[in-house]
């Protein structure tokens, strides 16, 4: 007896029709950013493959790759040993964060010159929101081209930038990725979603290789497939509202960005492996939380939290203890805390089979708000050694390195030991996702 089973074809829900989006959104992203400062800076690597690295060390990785380096097949993150077996003419050029920070004002201002910026997105990415004066095709087009021309003349002829042009910021960002170095793509609602589909789910913001796997698990594996379910069956396969939003986005629809608001103040340092020992893992906790402290009062905050956090060299989780604070922005009164943190550390590290060796120590000022209605203290002229005059007198001389150090330099005063080569030069650097003021270069 044999069975015949027809084929049964399932049939996708149709496509909503949206109404055609105008072009808001200019996205502009600069190629190759630190690797090409350091070309206009030093005009005899142009044209050369060059990496900037940290420190000079094959054991580092690189934090940014020139077009040249790209070619041989480097990238971000590539490490260093590995881009010199990949090209043998490559230099290896030093990290100057402070110097990015200062072409990225500089290039900032001259956007602003021709359009005003919405969003700084990043140290090498601005998106500004286009006016129904600009948003026709061929008036958005000539703008970036001019905002192209005039980095390269005023600012320095090695920034290359791509620009991306699209209804709505996120395809405005897709858009800027799709054609590099030097590209310029538009993509308008009349494409979309279609024009979208040769790029992979990674390639959007937000999808990451858990997201990936959850949907490959709900039938998606492609934006393609996304972009076929309704609004809702997107949501859900994305657990959340943020599937349905997603959703509108890739149509085409600019959606109004959600707000978001500072929470924590930190840094976080990666110890050499000469300096992962208590002592020195300690001086550099104790440096971290006074750029930490000093950088919540520039932006006038105090914190009610204390995380002490760090990575054993044997372990892939993070080590962490937090301690309350009292509504705070005095070095003095953070570094007593960060002290009564240290033991419990100290203990973990010493009960590991290889003892104390730490690999990223870092400190972070949380439940952060701002400073309102501050006024003068009753207890300023007390006796100094009065606990209520203490915490009046800690602020003000808190508030006076801030001060010295802004006009003579970082580390011109300080609290504790810094030389005796005992721990790592700390300094201020560009994070994913967050810009340092020049000023943090004096902490």
């Amino acid at each position: 007896m044999f069975l015949y089973c027809s084929r049964m074809t399932v049939e996708s829900p149709p496509l909503l029709a949206l109404p055609p989006r105008p072009l808001r959104w200019l996205f502009l992203d600069l190629n190759s950013y630190f690797a090409s400062v350091e070309q206009q800076l030093q005009p005899e690597l142009r044209g050369r493959p060059v990496i900037v690295a940290p420190v000079d060390s094959d054991t580092t990785v690189a934090i940014a790759a020139s077009i040249e380096a790209k070619r041989y097949g480097i990238s971000t993150g590539t490490p260093v040993w590995e881009a010199k077996r990949l090209c043998r003419s490559l230099v290896v050029t030093p990290a100057r964060h402070r110097r990015y920070v200062e072409f990225h004002d500089a290039i900032v201002a001259e956007i602003w010159k021709h359009v005003p910026v919405t969003h700084v997105c990043s140290i090498d990415e601005v998106a500004c929101r286009l006016l129904d004066n600009e948003n026709d095709r061929d008036h958005a087009v000539a703008l970036a081209r001019r905002i192209k021309a005039g980095i390269r003349a005023n600012v320095g002829e090695c920034l290359r930038s791509s620009v991306g042009i699209a209804p709505n910021r996120l395809l405005a960002k897709l858009a800027s990725d799709m054609e590099k170095p030097d590209g310029l793509t538009v993509l308008e609602s009349a494409e979309l979603p279609q024009r979208l589909f040769a790029l992979k789910l990674r390639d959007i913001a937000g999808i990451g290789p858990r997201m990936e796997r959850r949907l490959a698990v709900e039938g998606i594996n492609d934006i393609a497939e996304l972009c076929a379910r309704r609004p809702r069956d997107a949501g859900s396969a994305w657990g959340g509202t943020d599937g349905d939003r997603l959703w509108y986005l890739l149509h085409g629809v600019d959606l109004p960005s959600k707000p978001t608001q500072s929470r924590t103040i930190g840094h976080s340092h990666v110890l050499s492996p000469s300096k992962r020992g208590l002592e020195p893992t300690r001086l550099t906790a104790r440096r971290l939380a006074l750029k930490a402290a000093s950088r919540l009062r520039r932006k006038g905050y105090r914190s009610r939290l204390l995380i002490l956090h760090g990575k054993f060299e044997d372990d892939k989780s993070n080590w962490r203890a937090s301690v309350k604070l009292p509504a705070t922005e005095d070095s003095f009164v953070i570094l007593t805390a960060l002290d009564g943190l240290f033991p419990r550390l100290a203990a973990a590290g010493r009960a590991r089979p290889g003892g104390f060796r730490l690999r990223m120590v870092g400190v972070t000022l949380a439940e952060i708000e701002p400073v309102t209605g501050e006024q003068a203290s009753l207890f300023a002229m007390l006796d100094p050694d009065d606990p209520l005059a203490r915490e009046t007198r800690g602020l003000a001389l808190s508030r006076a390195m801030d001060r010295v150090n802004e006009r003579f330099g970082r580390n011109a005063v300080t609290v504790g030991p810094l030389g005796g080569g005992r721990i790592d030069r700390v300094g201020t650097k560009i994070a994913f996702g967050r810009i340092p003021e020049l000023g943090e270069f004096h902490e």
